[in-house]
């Protein structure tokens, strides 16, 4: 058995020929097919399951873990936008600035990856100030 896309959500379709009976197929048991809401996604109370699910984890994981996850993701983003050509300083700066507003506001707090966080901080300074030189210097001046 096959399904259809319809706006009101995905419409079983039998696609066998007329006088099968289909008796070796499975079909899937109506609970499943109630279970999911329309485009064969979850139903709401799958998806307050699922929500729950996720706050417990959140609960039980350290928030240490989770701000240094978050602290992270700044070095990231502003790694990336050092690396554009040309490069996103403003961008840069304010990925810069809220990692460090996070390892220097909570030193001593974000558990081990503190040091890792403090070193990536201090690079991704030096490499701004680097890479800001050399924007303003421009081509003409860069050496060949």
């Amino acid at each position: 058995m096959s399904t259809l896309w319809t706006p009101d959500g995905e419409r079983p379709v039998d696609r066998r020929p007329p006088g099968s009976s289909g008796a070796g197929e499975k079909q899937p048991p109506a609970a499943a097919q109630e279970a999911s809401g329309p485009g064969g996604e979850p139903a709401d109370d799958e998806m307050r399951a699922q929500m729950e699910a996720l706050r417990q984890e959140l609960a039980n994981t350290p928030a240490a873990l989770i701000v240094a996850n978050h602290a992270f993701g700044l070095f990231e983003l502003a790694a990336v936008h050092l690396s554009e050509q040309p490069p996103h300083l403003e961008d840069a700066r304010l990925a810069i600035d809220g990692l460090t507003a996070l390892v220097e506001n909570l030193k001593g707090r974000l558990g081990e990856s503190e040091g890792q966080l403090a070193e990536g901080l201090a690079q991704l300074r030096l490499a701004f100030v680097q890479i800001s030189a050399a924007a303003k210097a421009g081509p003409a001046d860069a050496p060949a």
